[in-house]
C-alpha cells in the first residue's frame, strides 16, 4: 500500500473535508524571533537557517501579492490555506497580527489560516484572536514548534523553553476549539530513539491534532553547521529516520493527522545528510516499513482505516 493508505495525511484530509484539493500557501509576515533579537537570546536555535525554507525577498511583499503569485505556484487547487511560516508567526502586537491575518482571510479562495509560531510566544489575546477566526467558519491551525519533549535536547539547541511550555499552551488553544500541529525533528543531537517514543508519546498524551516530522536538516550558516564541520556533530542515516518515523507514527491515533512524514532541503544551504535533498526517499522507506508492520495508530486502541 501506498503512504496515504497507511498513514491518515493531511492532504488527504483536507481532500475528504472539502471535496477537493486544499493546497497551503506559504506568507513571510516579516516576523523575527524572540531568540534571535535578545529578548530570550541571539543566534537562535543551533539548528536554525530560516532561509533554508523561506524566501527572504518575500517579506517586502504584501500578504495579498504573495498570496497570488504562491497560487501561481500550485497546480490543481483552486482553495488554499494561508501558512504564515517564516519565524515566529504570532511575534508581534496583535493589531498588526489581526490586520495580516485578514488581508489573508479576506480573498474568497482562503478558507483558513495556518500560523506557525513558538509555545512561548503564543499570549491569551492571540489565541483568543485566532479563536474568533475559528468561530467564523475559518479552519485555523496553530502550528507549534516544539522538536522534541527531552528538555535537556531543548537546552542543548537553545530552544528557550521546555515541554512545560508547551504543554500548557496546546491544552489552552485546544480548550479554545483551536487545531494545534506540532512539529518534530528526529535526529536532534543527544536525542536517541527512545527520546523519539517518549516524545510522540508525551505529545500524544497532552493531545495534537496534527503532526509535522521531520529529519534534523544540517544547514549552511547554523551553529550546527561548525559542529558538524569540527567532527562534533554526525547526521542521522535515512535508515534510522525511517525507523524512528514508522515507529512513531504506529503510536499515534488515526484522528491524529500528518501533516508531513518526512521534508528536504536543498543545496549550498543543505550540508548533511544528503538523502535530504530527497524527500522521497525517506516517504518511500517509511512506507514500505509500515506495510510490514503496520498502519498508524497499530500500537493504539485507534488504528487507521483508509476510506474506501
Amino acid at each position: 500500500m501506498e503512504l496515504h493508505q497507511l498513514v491518515n495525511t493531511f492532504g488527504q484530509d483536507l481532500q475528504r473535508r472539502y471535496g477537493e484539493k486544499v493546497h497551503k500557501l506559504t506568507l513571510h509576515g516579516g516576523f523575527s524571533c524572540p531568540n534571535r533579537d535578545g529578548t530570550l537570546g541571539r543566534g537562535g536555535c543551533t539548528f536554525c537557517n530560516v532561509a533554508s525554507f523561506a524566501d527572504e525577498t518575500a517579506q517586502q511583499l504584501s500578504v495579498t501579492t504573495q498570496l497570488a503569485q504562491r497560487a501561481t505556484e500550485v497546480n490543481r487547487a483552486k482553495r488554499y490555506l494561508a501558512y504564515f511560516q517564516a519565524y515566529t508567526s504570532t511575534y508581534a502586537e496583535v493589531e498588526k497580527l489581526k490586520a495580516m491575518y485578514e488581508e489573508a482571510l479576506k480573498s474568497a479562495d482562503i478558507v483558513g489560516l495556518c500560523v506557525g509560531t513558538r509555545p512561548d510566544c503564543v499570549p491569551d489575546a492571540v489565541l483568543d484572536l485566532l479563536a474568533h477566526y475559528k468561530e467564523q467558519g475559518f479552519e485555523i491551525w496553530l502550528e507549534l514548534g516544539l522538536q522534541t519533549a527531552n528538555d535537556n535536547t531543548l537546552k542543548r539547541i537553545n530552544r528557550g523553553h521546555d515541554f512545560a511550555c508547551y504543554d500548557a499552551v496546546t491544552r489552552k488553544a485546544r480548550a479554545l476549539g483551536l487545531n494545534v500541529c506540532t512539529h518534530l525533528i528526529v535526529g536532534l543531537p543527544g536525542d536517541t530513539k527512545a527520546d523519539h517514543i517518549n516524545t510522540i508519546d508525551k505529545v500524544i498524551e497532552t493531545g495534537t491534532d496534527g503532526i509535522k516530522l521531520h529529519p534534523l536538516h544540517i544547514v549552511e550558516g547554523s551553529v550546527m553547521a561548525k559542529a558538524w564541520r569540527a567532527g562534533r556533530l554526525d547526521a542521522i542515516s535515512l535508515d534510522d529516520y525511517v525507523e524512528s518515523a514508522s515507529e512513531m507514527i504506529l503510536r499515534t491515533p488515526a484522528e491524529v493527522v500528518y501533516h508531513r512524514v518526512s521534508a528536504n532541503a536543498r543545496k549550498p544551504t543543505l550540508l548533511a545528510p544528503e538523502w535530504c535533498e530527497n524527500r522521497w526517499l525517506a516517504m518511500t522507506g517509511i512506507a514500505r516499513a509500515l506495510n510490514v508492520k503496520g498502519v498508524q495508530g497499530s500500537l493504539t486502541s485507534r488504528p487507521f482505516h483508509f476510506p474506501q
